[in-house]
C-alpha cells in the first residue's frame, strides 16, 4: 500500500484542436510537474485535479492522442475548462479549424 506522501506529484497537459482527439503535450513528476503547473497558471490555463486520471494520462507518450476509452472522461475535463474560461465549446466542423484553448492541466497537486 502506498501512502499519500509516497505518491509522485504528477501533471499532464493536453491539447485539443476541436476536431481530433486530445493529445498529451506535456507531462512530468515532482519538480517538472510543478514547473508545468507554473507555466499553466502564467497562461491562465485551468487546472483540473484528478489523481487517478493524471496517473493514467502520464503513461501516454508525448504527442499521442488519448485512447478512445478516455473520451467521455476527457470531454468532461474540457467542458470544465470552458466553464472556467467562460467560453462555449465549439462544435467540430468539417472545414479546417484552429486550436481551441484552453485545455486544462491535469494534476494531483493541491496548490
Amino acid at each position: 500500500m502506498t501512502s499519500k506522501s509516497d505518491k509522485a506529484d504528477i501533471a499532464v497537459a493536453l491539447q485539443y484542436d476541436g476536431r481530433n482527439a486530445p493529445r498529451v503535450t506535456a507531462k512530468g513528476e515532482n519538480e517538472i510537474a510543478r514547473y508545468i503547473r507554473e507555466i499553466a497558471k502564467e497562461h491562465d490555463v485551468p487546472l483540473y485535479e484528478d489523481i487517478i486520471l493524471a496517473q493514467v494520462l502520464s503513461r501516454i507518450e508525448l504527442g499521442e492522442e488519448i485512447p478512445q476509452v478516455l473520451y467521455v472522461t476527457i470531454a468532461r475535463v474540457i467542458a470544465f475548462a470552458y466553464v472556467m474560461a467562460e467560453k462555449v465549446c465549439p462544435v467540430p466542423q468539417r472545414q479546417e479549424s484552429k486550436s481551441v484553448d484552453p485545455v486544462p492541466l491535469l494534476t494531483n497537486d493541491k496548490d
